[in-house]
């Protein structure tokens, strides 16, 4: 193992979107991730997996309180537990963070919910677009004449949730590590989606930003900040906001500041935005592209997924490379000196658990007999 965190034991409980996301950060970086799985299928071929790369997996039936216990002796030995259940599904297993920080004091139990571990919503189903929904980064997002337009489920589940698990998860473990001492990680996605949201709460109270959307500055309704169709219907992507940079963008455009109406009057922006439309659609992407280059214009070509792969700047940079067949994101942030590595495609459910087992110096008296009836599974 190599990396930052290569120091680091973690205990995932197998989910779905942003507790595995947290899990593969910390892989990336050299974490040993066990990844404990229920025997069967996995929803998602594990090629196509990419959050569970890096990672390693045990199977355990967790209705047997012998796997129960193999459990809870992973988890004595592990630095930290990662999990994205319902409130209460892991106390009735008998695995809640009580009775794991009473065999490990050290332990950072890292909880992954939309809602959080209380509240009169606690139990109620949800996903990205509805914990987005609840904290008023929805509205936001789209144009006044549709509906709020869900991006991706890249806020809530990734940016929100789990990226801020996972720097939760690293608070906690730096001060388990000088106190001796574990704690539990809450990590509420509709309080990362908040966070995350500080910079408009702040322009709203101000007065300086209104509740219609693409009618502000970052929102699509300025006509310097938003995407624009091209005459071979692809887009760009403008973001020219301060001076320099907006009058680089008329120069490309071809508008003479002075025959156009005036930027700093907001009443002005429909028509701007109306003259900008129709000139993009004057040229193709690539002539446009060709047009900004070296103009300081904050311009961009809206690429597609398959387009991403192939751009000089991203290509230059290293932003994705093969891996187990399929071209895989690099892991990110990049380090000078201990980077983060692809080292392993992701498991089978089941796959490690003897290695694992092994490893982490479960005894084997104990688990061995647990194979046959099913209750330990090695796929």
């Amino acid at each position: 193992m190599t990396g930052p965190f290569s120091d680091v034991r973690i205990v995932e409980f197998a989910g779905q979107g942003p507790g595995p996301f947290a899990g593969g950060l910390l892989a990336d970086f050299g974490a040993d991730v066990i990844r404990l799985d229920r025997a069967g299928a996995p929803l998602l071929d594990p090629k196509f997996d990419f959050y569970n790369r890096n990672k390693r997996s045990v199977a355990l039936n967790l209705k047997a309180p012998a796997g129960v216990e193999i459990a809870l002796d992973l988890i004595s030995k592990a630095d930290v537990v990662i999990e994205g259940f319902r409130p209460g599904v892991l106390e009735r297993l008998g695995l809640g963070p009580d009775v794991c920080m009473a065999r490990n004091p050290a332990l950072v139990f890292g909880r992954m919910t939309g809602w959080g571990q209380d509240g009169p919503m606690v139990m109620e189903a949800g996903h990205d677009i509805n914990y987005l929904a609840l904290t008023g980064a929805l509205h936001c997002i789209g144009y006044q004449d549709m509906p709020p337009a869900p991006p991706l489920n890249l806020v809530a589940d990734l940016g929100g949730g789990g990226m801020y698990l996972a720097f939760g998860i690293l608070a906690a473990l730096h001060e388990a590590r000088r106190s001796g001492k574990g704690q539990v990680v809450d990590m509420a996605m509709i309080e990362g989606v908040s966070h995350l949201m500080s910079a408009f709460q702040a322009f709203r109270q101000q007065g300086t930003w209104t509740e219609k959307r693409a009618d502000n500055v970052v929102d699509g309704g300025s006509p310097d900040y938003g995407c624009y169709e091209t005459s071979d219907g692809k887009y760009v992507a403008v973001g020219a906001m301060e001076p320099q940079f907006y009058a680089a963008l008329l120069q490309v455009l071809g508008f003479d500041a002075n025959a156009i109406p005036s930027r700093d009057d907001r009443a002005n922006w429909p028509e701007l935005k109306r003259m900008f439309a129709e000139r993009f659609k004057s040229k193709t992407r690539d002539a446009w592209m060709k047009a900004a280059e070296g103009k300081d214009a904050c311009f961009s070509p809206v690429l597609s997924i398959d387009e991403a792969f192939e751009h000089p700047q991203m290509v230059a940079r290293g932003a994705h490379q093969k891996f187990n067949g399929l071209m895989h994101p690099s892991p990110a942030p990049r380090l000078s000196r201990t980077p983060g590595s692809l080292r392993r495609a992701t498991p089978a459910p089941g796959e490690n658990t003897r290695e694992i087992l092994g490893d982490w110096g479960i005894d084997q008296q104990k688990w061995e007999p647990l194979l046959a009836e099913g209750t330990v599974i090695q796929s």
